[in-house]
C-alpha cells in the first residue's frame, strides 16, 4: 500500500463573494467531525470580533516575508497590499495524521494548490443566478452600491474559472448545497484506494475464502 492512500484528503473550496461558501464550510465542520479547516496567515489588521488562530493567524509583514523565504507556504498572495498564505507544514502534517482538511481559497490559490498537490479535491460553489448574487450582496447592508457592482464584476471573473474544478455545487437551497458537499466527502472516503487500507484485514479474509 502507498503511504499516500493512508492520508487525509485536501478539499480546496472556492466561490465568488456572496455565494455562501463560509456558511457552507461552517455547516460541513458541524456535521462531520473528521473534517478540519486550514487557518491562513495574513498581515492585514485584525477586525472587530476576529480571533487570532481562529479566523486567521495575524502576523507582521516581516514575519510573513521570512516565512516566504523559508518556503513555509503552500501558496501565498498579496491582495490589496496585505499578504495571505497557507501553511505547508500544517496542511501536510494534518493530512499525514489521516485528517481531512478544507482550504477556502480563491481560484488563483486553488490553481497553485492543484499544481503542488494534484491529489486534492477541488470544489467550486456558485449562486443560482446573477440576480440572486446581487440580492445577497445588497442584502448584507455593509457594502455601498459601488462596492456591490465591483464584487459582481469580480464574481463574474471568478466564475469563468469554475470549469477548472473537480466539482460544482449550486447554492440555491442551503441544506441541499450542504448535503451535496458532504456527499462529495463521503464519496472520496469510499474510493478503493482508501477502502483497501481501511478494510485490509476484511478484504484479505474474504479473498482467502
Amino acid at each position: 500500500m502507498s503511504q499516500e492512500s493512508e492520508q487525509g484528503t485536501l478539499y480546496v473550496i472556492s466561490a465568488p463573494s456572496g455565494a455562501g461558501k463560509t456558511s457552507l464550510v461552517a455547516g460541513m465542520l458541524e456535521r462531520d467531525e473528521k473534517l478540519g479547516v486550514s487557518v491562513s496567515h495574513t498581515t492585514r489588521p485584525m477586525r472587530t470580533g476576529e480571533q487570532d488562530g481562529i479566523n486567521y493567524h495575524f502576523i507582521s509583514r516581516d514575519e510573513f516575508e521570512a516565512m516566504i523565504a523559508r518556503g513555509d507556504f503552500l501558496e501565498h498572495a498579496d491582495v490589496f497590499g496585505n499578504y495571505y498564505g497557507t501553511s505547508q507544514v500544517w496542511v501536510q502534517q494534518t493530512l499525514a495524521r489521516g485528517q481531512d482538511v478544507i482550504l477556502e481559497i480563491d481560484w488563483q490559490g486553488a490553481e497553485q494548490i492543484r499544481r503542488l498537490m494534484p491529489g486534492c479535491v477541488s470544489i467550486f460553489i456558485v449562486p443560482p443566478s446573477p440576480e440572486a448574487l446581487r440580492e445577497r450582496l445588497s442584502g448584507r447592508g455593509t457594502d455601498s452600491p459601488e462596492v456591490v457592482v465591483r464584487r459582481l464584476k469580480e464574481a463574474s471573473d471568478e466564475c469563468s474559472h469554475a470549469l477548472e474544478f473537480d466539482y460544482l455545487v449550486v447554492n440555491d437551497d442551503f441544506q441541499t448545497a450542504l448535503d451535496d458537499l458532504l456527499s462529495i466527502v463521503r464519496c472520496q472516503r469510499l474510493r478503493m484506494q482508501v477502502q483497501q487500507v481501511r478494510h485490509a484485514v476484511l478484504l484479505a479474509t474474504l479473498s482467502d475464502g
